[in-house]
């Protein structure tokens, strides 16, 4: 029995694989909210006590880094120790990596109806793969073929300047700096991202916020009211931001692909993808490929969103099973 978990800001979920040949087969998949919880260890104990199994190993995917063993989420502050969390599963150790490298693990086990085609490209084989996924954060990692098998490498990516490439971002970028020390670029292609674009967009729109946009973004999360307004064509600055979301992804996405030559192909992971798919299929790519002499190169590289929401924690479990060879 493998345990896998995907432990995030938002959510922490926790999942039961066994083996079954080359397959990763789920028996349980619980999803626990992290933020009325004060450390893993207390939801890894919860599971245990409400669905009890003997674990023979484990790994987790956290959304901070991790060295030594330990890491402290960059979105909750809950401070992760593996040998605590191997002690309270009786094992001797457990993986710990960055969530991104679970995602990027998951990517290497999708079937083709768990990812959206945004650009069919020319695949090379055993060539360096990169994933971006924005949720919570924006986390990025890139897959590279060791002559045996690919291994997924940590990173931090999505802490990197903001670069503006015209004008209206040269703007938002001197709107942010009033608001931010340093603008990175999870602070525009993440879920908080979407407020920090709308209130720049609205402080340049020649119209008062519609009454109907004001309450739903007070009574709920309003990155989801502004994200689905935007794609239902509601409000004319939700459909700028949404429109402006996704090509920002696409410039970053096409930056971490440009410095790792990821002729394998790109996966776009994350929550926030799929729900604005529409509008990421319209203008991500042009983002993506608009990298001056490499252009071509670009439009080379295959693209893919993914669809499922538990490629993640398929990453971990299949860490768990590669973490000792």
């Amino acid at each position: 029995m493998i345990l896998a978990g995907d432990i995030g800001g938002t959510k922490t979920n926790l999942a039961y694989f066994v083996a079954e040949g080359e397959r990763l087969v789920p028996k349980l998949v619980k999803s626990y909210s992290s933020q009325q919880h004060r450390a893993l260890n207390e939801v890894v104990e919860r599971l245990l006590t409400e669905h009890p199994a003997k674990i023979s190993t484990a790994a987790f995917g956290i959304a901070g880094a991790v060295v030594d063993g330990k890491s402290k989420l960059t979105n909750l502050g809950w401070d992760v120790d593996g040998r605590e969390v191997a002690g309270i599963l009786g094992l001797a150790s457990v993986g710990l990596i960055n969530d991104l490298q679970a995602t990027a693990y998951g990517t290497l086990r999708l079937a083709q109806d768990e990812k959206a085609v945004l650009n069919v490209g020319v695949p090379q084989s055993r060539a360096p793969i990169a994933v971006i996924a924005a949720g919570t954060g924006l986390g990025e990692s890139a897959l590279v073929w060791d002559g045996k098998r690919y291994r997924a490498i940590p990173s931090e990516g999505g802490h990197t300047e903001f670069g503006p490439r015209n004008e209206l971002e040269i703007d938002l970028l001197r709107f942010l700096r009033k608001k931010f020390a340093r603008v990175s670029y999870e602070r525009i292609v993440a879920g908080p991202g979407f407020a920090n674009l709308y209130e720049f967009f609205r402080s340049r729109a020649d119209y008062p916020e519609p009454e109907w946009l004001r309450v739903a973004m007070m009574s709920g999360d309003s990155s989801a009211a502004i994200s689905q307004a935007g794609v239902e064509g509601k409000d004319r600055v939700c459909v700028e931001v949404v429109e402006s979301f996704a090509s920002l992804y696409g410039a970053e996405a096409g930056n971490l692909a440009l410095k790792i030559l990821a002729t394998g192909g790109v996966y776009v992971g994350g929550g926030i993808a799929p729900k604005i798919l529409p509008v990421i299929q319209k203008h991500f790519m042009e983002a993506f490929v608009t990298k001056g002499r490499y252009t071509k190169l670009m439009k080379q590289m295959p693209v893919h969103v993914v669809l499922n929401e538990q490629a993640a924690l398929i990453g971990a479990a299949h860490y768990a099973m590669v973490m000792d060879d």
